[in-house]
């Protein structure tokens, strides 16, 4: 059998010139990365600008195990499903974090015969974007401790600086560090705290920026400490906004690149679900409607986390209406959550499923509460039997979504046309009436307690005192009328990653809050969740080589 890479080393690749020109695009609206990926130029986002906008489709999970779901594989299978059927259909992903492509959790451009290709550079330096915003990022660092070390005209304190430094990679040994030490000529000496790209503020406007000029403005309106009065500074007063974005210019436009079937795909941006918004870009996802009939996109992790942020934060800000939900899961992974270990998932267990699937039914439920159409994608395994299947099949129709097979992972498109018979049915029969879960008016405390309450099934939420000081201090500046993005395990509907299945009568945990006021939501952290992941005992960077003909090895 195949690994990942070696079908992906396999595929035969089409010009990214020709996969564009499928789209109506021209070679001299692209920016072209060698001869199998490019970005699109500003120069067609204005050209398409009045197209009407196709079908958009959310794919989103159950809450996530070590069985796997295949999210991602079932987003890029469904696009090249859509793609068998003569139907104009483009992928809209994230671009993948290095973290955990040397961790534990892998990349971020699918499996087996359902894979966004060159898979290997896009799992390693793609076309620099993560760079790019690591750079933009610390140079507002540098930025504000040169300030402090020059004088400090803005008097700021050097004990509420809270904007972080950042690394696209996974170091536990870099989330509180002291900075400044050695003596004078080398800066104020202080505390400061290193998260990954991923989950950095940088990361989060790219994403929701729909021009230069907006990713300007709201680079300049980071909150990045405070004075000795308690003043708030912002990035536009150290003058930063300007050299970050020249910085962000190239990574600003969105990637294409095509799957092993040369559907296109649009990848940019990769903010992780779990401790930041887990969407792909607000332009990607335009300038793929202004180009397709049919749009795929995901966000990360489970519902709980990737679609409610989709709907709340990134439909809300860009004004998107989704047409359609499709919810992956598979007999595994909901038998682990009936409480099977993991080594025991391949043998036929009624009960375990029973039990488990009770996470299917939340997600199902809540994406009910926003208005939109739901399809079921059981992601097949060869061990699942009929009885786990038909049994899966059921409770779906008891709740009134439609379930389908998906075999995309052996099989490609092929694998995938139940499904996407499925999904069309459900995105052209008009019956989406999409709508945030909250109103903005609401008050912080009162976003956190109807997520919690609502889709996460909490019976309440308790704000630690420095989340609640946190907050007097948020609506002080202003930021009331914000979504708000919780920072939660993505391992439990709950704040804590033992609870599996559907956690009952538990308190969700709110640690502390943030501003992020260029992105224009504030960040709730529950429970003991991390911004700077750590690798694993065998990290999967030890599997991972190139041979002297410059082949990379061991990447999945």
């Amino acid at each position: 059998m195949l690994t990942d890479i070696q079908i992906a080393q396999n595929a035969k690749l089409l010009p990214i010139s020709e996969v564009a020109e499928g789209l109506g695009i021209a070679k001299d609206e692209l920016l072209q990365y060698g001869q199998d990926k490019a970005k699109l130029t500003y120069a067609l986002e204005a050209r398409v600008k009045e197209n009407p906008d196709g079908k958009l489709i959310l794919v989103t999970a159950i809450n996530p195990t070590p069985a796997g779901e295949g999210k991602t594989t079932t987003t890029v299978g469904l696009g090249e499903a859509l793609g068998r059927m003569g139907k104009r259909a483009v992928i809209a992903l994230r671009e993948p974090s290095l973290g955990p492509v040397f961790g534990i959790k892998g990349g971020a451009a699918g499996g087996g015969y359902a894979q966004v290709v060159p898979m290997e550079d896009i799992n390693l330096h793609f076309t620099g974007d993560l760079h790019a915003i690591t750079a933009a990022n610390n140079l507002l660092c540098a930025m504000l401790d040169n300030h402090i070390h020059q004088g400090n005209e803005l008097r700021i304190d050097p004990r509420r600086v809270v904007f972080r430094r950042a690394l696209d990679m996974n170091d536990r040994a870099l989330r509180k560090i002291t900075i400044g030490l050695g003596g004078k000529a080398n800066g104020m000496p202080r505390e400061d705290v290193f998260q990954i790209t991923v989950a950095s503020e940088v990361m989060a406007i790219l994403c929701l920026a729909t021009d230069l000029a907006d990713l300007k403005e709201r680079l300049g309106n980071m909150l990045v400490a405070y004075d000795m009065e308690g003043k708030p500074v912002y990035a536009h007063d150290l003058k930063a906004q300007g050299a970050m974005a020249a910085l962000l210019r190239d990574a600003a436009l969105p990637n294409l690149v095509q799957t092993l079937e040369n559907t296109p795909c649009i990848m940019h941006g990769g903010p992780f679900a779990n401790i930041a918004h887990g969407c792909n870009s607000v332009r990607a996802t335009r300038l793929a409607l202004k180009l397709a009939d049919y749009v795929v996109t995901e966000a990360g992790f489970g519902a709980d986390l990737g679609a409610e942020k989709f709907f709340d934060i990134k439909c809300r800000k860009a004004g998107l209406k989704p047409d359609c939900a499709v919810l992956v899961a598979t007999v595994r992974a909901l038998k682990y959550n009936g409480g099977v270990a993991k080594d025991a998932l391949k043998e036929e267990n009624l009960d375990a499923l029973k039990a488990g699937i009770e996470n299917l039914k939340a997600h199902i439920e809540n994406l009910g509460k926003f208005g939109v159409p739901v399809v079921v994608a059981i992601n097949r395994f060869h061990t699942d039997s009929d009885a786990e299947l038909d049994f899966i099949a059921k409770t779906c129709e008891e709740l009134g979504a439609t379930c389908a097979l998906s075999e995309v992972f052996t099989k490609g498109g092929e694998g995938g046309i139940d499904l996407a018979e499925k999904v069309l049915a459900a995105a052209d029969s008009g019956k989406s009436q999409f709508a945030p879960l909250y109103p903005l008016e609401l008050s912080i405390s009162e976003k956190i307690e109807c997520i919690a309450k609502n889709i996460y099934g909490a019976d309440g939420v308790d704000f630690a005192p420095a989340a609640q000081k946190s907050i007097r201090e948020i609506e002080a500046l202003g930021y009331t009328d914000v979504p708000v993005c919780i920072a939660k395990t993505q391992y439990s509907l709950s704040d804590d990653p033992k609870k599996l299945g559907r956690p009952q009568n538990f308190t969700l945990s709110i640690r502390d809050v943030a501003i992020s006021a260029g992105a224009g939501f504030a960040v709730a952290y529950a429970g003991d969740i991390m911004t700077m992941p750590g690798l694993p005992k065998r990290p999967a960077a030890e599997g991972i080589d190139v041979s002297e003909d410059g082949t990379i090895l061991g990447l999945f």
